[in-house]
């Protein structure tokens, strides 16, 4: 049973290449994790991808080897039941707009879909473990090198202290490929929710090619949006950056996008590792 005095220490999981690679290598002693959090920002709100490989292959892989991976809800304090994302944009009345819509220029509006579905909830679980503005949980977040920019430890909590095991490492993604395959696993999907507005275009596409249902079920998404931005007499918001209905902006039946180079702007690395 972990104290108040004895250092909390656990990585966040998000299921994608880069913390099923530190999975793997806590479990070979190449990284000093014994616990990993996943935030779930809810089982219909997740890629559903991504919860196949977390219960198929992440999971049980984690058990074997004697690690501890922990799959976290949203908890709402005041009714204790568990709140999604996908909900919390949904729910009959509800004007909220946690994700980053993007706007009529293109650029994506304010989000509090990391905070509170991602860092509160994990934070929520390392504080009931012990961890305190004077008792500190070290927090592994798994950027590689590739992706240095994201990298910023001014984003800590008061009651945390960020690690980046694989940046120090320098460790590339293709190398998280490679340390994946080395134990017998497949490499896991891209982790994200399936709505996400930081999708490239690539991605909305072979989501339509793919997984139709998928897509459609996010074009009814930003239409459920976009009929409660009329009422209260709003500009109309999208899914993707190109200002256009999903519906209109991703064509069937095309093979191919234009090469398409922009950041995904998901700089924190707690939804997309």
């Amino acid at each position: 049973m972990t104290t108040a005095t004895t250092p909390v220490k656990a990585f966040s999981f998000g299921g994608g290449w880069q913390s099923m690679a530190a999975l793997v290598m806590a479990a070979t002693g190449d990284l000093d994790y014994r616990t990993f959090l996943m935030a779930n920002v809810g089982d219909d709100s997740e890629h559903p991808g991504t919860l196949r490989y977390l219960r198929q292959y992440a999971m049980p892989y984690a058990e074997e080897h004697g690690i501890e991976l922990v799959v976290l809800d949203r908890v709402m304090k005041r009714t204790r039941m568990v709140r999604t994302l996908y909900q919390d944009l949904t729910r009959e009345g509800s004007r909220s707009l946690k994700i980053p819509v993007r706007m009529l220029n293109g650029a994506p509006g304010t989000r509090s879909c990391t905070v509170s579905f991602k860092i509160e909830v994990v934070g929520d679980e390392l504080k009931r473990r012990g961890a305190s503005k004077s008792n500190p949980a070290t927090v592994g977040i798994g950027i590689n090198l590739d992706e240095i920019g994201r990298a910023n430890k001014r984003r800590c909590e008061p009651h945390e202290e960020i690690e980046y095991p694989l940046l120090e490492r320098g460790i590339r993604r293709i190398d998280c490929a490679r340390i994946i395959r080395s134990a017998g696993l497949p490499v896991p999907p891209k982790s994200s929710c399936w709505f996400c507005p930081f999708h490239r275009p690539e991605t909305w596409h072979d989501m339509r090619r793919n997984e139709p249902d998928l897509f459609e079920k996010a074009c009814r998404l930003e239409d459920l949006l976009n009929r409660r931005r009329d009422e209260l007499g709003k500009d109309h918001v999208y899914l993707i950056r190109f200002a256009r209905p999903l519906r209109n902006a991703i064509p069937d039946g095309v093979d191919t996008l234009p090469f398409d180079d922009e950041d995904t702007g998901c700089d924190s690395g707690w939804c997309m590792t």
